[in-house]
């Protein structure tokens, strides 16, 4: 069993540490069914009663929805409060919508390939709002 990582539980700490780092690769999400075979690229994988989802790697050229990965670099802790609504927030106030994925050691934001740009401004201007 690993040692507890507790990661950070301060807002204005986690917000000010955000260091979002976009993933130069799109991803695309896509859905399965429950008992499919998981795909060899695939970066994230979620089961539900009605499928079980998984975000893959791929190149732009691909005639589907392309995601860009955004991973914020804070060690946020899983019990942290409030971090992923003001982000959510900021990324709201500019018509960017955003899944995001909790998982150990950071969060994963994924937001349409063509906003991506304006998605990393946004969240570096929400980090910088909270600097003291």
């Amino acid at each position: 069993m690993n040692a507890v990582a507790v990661g950070e539980t301060d807002l204005q700490r986690l917000l000010a540490g955000l260091a979002p780092e976009l993933v130069a690769q799109p991803r695309a999400i896509r859905s399965q069914p429950v008992d499919g075979p998981v795909p060899i690229d695939a970066v994230m994988l979620f089961r539900e009663r009605e499928g079980t989802t998984v975000v893959v790697a791929v190149d732009d050229t691909q005639d589907e929805t392309l995601w860009a990965q955004i991973t914020l670099r804070i060690h946020s802790s899983l019990e942290a409060v409030g971090m992923l609504a003001a982000i959510a927030g900021a990324l709201a106030a500019r018509d960017i919508p955003c899944n995001a994925v909790s998982a150990y050691y950071h969060d994963h934001l994924f937001v349409p390939w063509t906003r991506r740009d304006e998605a990393i401004d946004a969240l570096r201007e929400l980090s910088d709002g909270n600097r003291t």
